[in-house]
């Protein structure tokens, strides 16, 4: 293989999940106090750095915008350091609450956001298989009791409830991505 794809197959995500998340993240840093378009800027910048530098780290591709607020928070308060001798700054216990409610917003806007996708491509199901998931996600409900009243075999039962996911997973990555 050539280190340009190597190179290529390294960066591709990365890029992706910023290009993608940058107005998350963008949003997340003027929620926690920076006004100026400019203090953003240069706190996103650093951010992307240090995002590159340990997205290796990362574990999860869906946790992206959490994992990059987070480091965003830090930039932050490093940000805020530099310039305390300002006269009109805030605390920085206020920006750390500031940071916090931010983050937690994102979380539940991220989390908000897939939920609205998964139903959505739950809705856009064949009939069949939108009543299987239904039916296996009712209170109470097993997928032997399943298997038995649809006259299957439980690994079939199985089986066709991964696939549904499987595909009900890809459909939402495919609309968020096209958001």
């Amino acid at each position: 293989m050539s280190s340009e794809a190597t190179s290529s197959d390294f960066h591709e995500p990365f890029v992706r999940a910023l290009t993608r998340h940058e107005r998350v993240i963008r949003a997340y840093i003027r929620g926690a106090g920076i006004t100026r378009p400019e203090d953003v800027d240069e706190i996103m910048q650093e951010v992307s750095l240090v995002a590159w530098r340990k997205f290796d780290q990362l574990d999860n591709a869906d946790e992206f915008p959490v994992w990059a607020c987070v480091i965003a928070r830090y930039e932050i308060l490093m940000f805020r350091r530099r310039h305390a001798r300002d006269r009109l700054v805030f605390s920085e216990k206020v920006y750390e609450l500031l940071a916090e409610q931010s983050l937690e917003e994102v979380s539940s806007s991220m989390k908000e956001k897939r939920l609205n996708q998964l139903q959505q491509c739950v809705e856009n199901l064949p009939p069949a298989s939108r009543e299987l998931v239904t039916a296996a996600y009712q209170p109470g409900s097993t997928i032997d009791k399943l298997a038995s009243q649809l006259g299957k075999k439980t690994n079939t039962v199985y089986q066709q409830l991964w696939r549904i996911r499987r595909a009900l997973e890809q459909c939402v990555e495919e609309r968020l991505e096209a958001e």
